[in-house]
């Protein structure tokens, strides 16, 4: 299967902005670190700063046999175009947020894109999951 991460405003500066929210690792380190955490899965990467591309993105990628996985950062709370492309495409839509935004400013409590894909999550910037044993490991549970 192809998981598509789709990032938006400012997640390119992760690892330099604000290190106390967003911690000190880069969204290439993250995404390197999730392709060898699911090494069974094929992970494309795309990030930009502009509404309409991430909206483009949306469309040409939202209709194929994937997930997506949504980090619309600061349009989270603001893009109805954003909320209508996740509405439009028939793929599955996770949204994520790197912070916690029930922590953060009142303006960051609401998203527009929850009620159209229902589920959201937290990727903890200094806690991803757990990598699967390799092959000659045990796992402990």
């Amino acid at each position: 299967m192809i998981i598509h991460i789709i990032n938006g405003p400012n997640l390119n500066l992760v690892g330099v902005r604000e290190p106390e929210v967003y911690g000190n690792r880069s969204l290439d380190q993250y995404l390197q670190e999730l392709a060898e955490c699911f090494p069974q899965h094929s992970i494309d990467t795309f990030q930009s700063n502009i509404e309409g591309e991430i909206v483009d993105r949306l469309q040409q990628v939202g209709f194929d046999d994937c997930g997506i996985i949504l980090n619309a950062g600061g349009y989270t709370h603001t893009s109805v175009a954003i909320a209508d492309a996740v509405a439009a495409i028939t793929a599955p839509v996770v949204e994520v947020h790197i912070s916690n935004i029930y922590s953060r400013e009142p303006f960051r409590h609401k998203s527009l894109l929850s009620p159209v894909q229902g589920h959201r999550g937290r990727l903890r910037p200094r806690q991803l999951p757990p990598r699967p044993p390799r092959p000659h490991q045990t796992a402990t549970i």
